[in-house]
């Protein structure tokens, strides 16, 4: 079995190969050709371990991916997400990988993000929006801003002083409030765990395109009216309309037929932006084919490198 640490995994995996292998994960996801079961979990008390499996068969890869979420751990120094992912032959079932899945998870969540906005912010679009200060906020600035020709970044959360220290990382400007950093905005990504609405219909641009990655069982980082309004993408209908904590609330009682997949954008099923002025939402929960698209890249670098650790269960 091949064990490849935090290190390793950050220097063997590309970012923008994982935008492009992403595309490839969707379209595998929407045409019904991976096995991919939602995500199931077990709560101790203070946080959750959740399972996410998955065989995705444009990259021959089966895989598992736990994955630990322990708000509490915010402010502490330790991640309130952690994750590792057991990689399996595909044809005989012997686990072959063992890897940290902590960069990953953050990684391929903002280049679903950044694929998003790839396939639907408009051409233009060179203001980003930050909304929030933590790992997510981080990976998307950075994975935003290299699909789009990016002017400006502004960050807002609900500590100045973390905003500022993000903004001066990614080259941003802090700014004093959600609405201050949405207004105007061409990209807006929504990275909190928040309960409360962090971004507003009224505070949107018209064309404006908003992506949102944060799930709490106790509410929605979204508002409903922009909801309501939006073209909505997700990564899998199944997944995002699922019960916590598969899915999200900002998409209850929303019409199924009304969300239209990635991938179906990916494969030309369906369509994407429609007009200049329209707005587009695209609604991310993590889904495991997403892990299994970042275990293969880094599997395949690894062995061009000879990279990781050989070890005998």
């Amino acid at each position: 079995m091949l064990v490849l640490s935090r290190d390793d995994v950050e220097t063997l995996l590309d970012l923008d190969e994982l935008v492009g292998s992403l595309a490839e994960a969707f379209v595998d996801l929407s045409d019904g050709r991976a096995s991919m079961p939602q995500r199931v979990a077990a709560f101790s008390g203070h946080g959750l371990l959740g399972v996410m499996p998955a065989y995705l068969p444009s990259a021959n890869v089966l895989e598992t991916k736990l994955v630990t979420l322990f708000e509490r751990n915010a402010g502490t120094g330790l991640p309130t997400h952690q994750a590792a992912i057991a990689v399996f032959d595909p044809e005989r079932g012997s686990i072959s990988a063992l890897m940290d899945g902590t960069y990953i998870t953050a990684t391929r969540t903002a280049a679903g993000s950044a694929l998003s906005a790839r396939l639907l912010a408009r051409e233009d679009a060179s203001v980003v929006a930050i909304c929030g200060t933590g790992v997510q906020a981080r990976t998307h600035a950075l994975a935003v801003s290299r699909v789009r020709e990016v002017d400006e970044i502004r960050v807002a959360g609900r500590d100045r002083a973390k905003a500022e220290a993000l903004a001066a990382e990614v080259d941003g400007v802090a700014v004093d409030s959600f609405e201050d950093a949405v207004r105007g905005a061409d990209i807006v990504c929504a990275t909190t765990h928040s309960p409360e609405p962090v971004v507003r219909r009224e505070w949107l641009a018209a064309g404006a395109h908003v992506t949102s990655v944060g799930v709490n069982p106790e509410g929605a980082e979204l508002d409903p009216r922009l909801v309501h309004d939006a073209s909505v993408f997700v990564e899998s209908r199944d997944a995002v309309l699922a019960p916590f904590p598969a899915g999200a609330n900002d998409l209850r009682g929303v019409d199924r037929e009304r969300l239209c997949e990635l991938g179906e954008v990916l494969s030309g099923a369906r369509r994407g932006r429609t007009s200049e002025g329209e707005i587009t939402l695209y609604k991310s929960v993590g889904v495991g084919v997403m892990d299994a698209a970042a275990a293969a890249l880094v599997l395949r670098a690894a062995a061009e490198r000879g990279a990781g650790t050989e070890v005998v269960l």
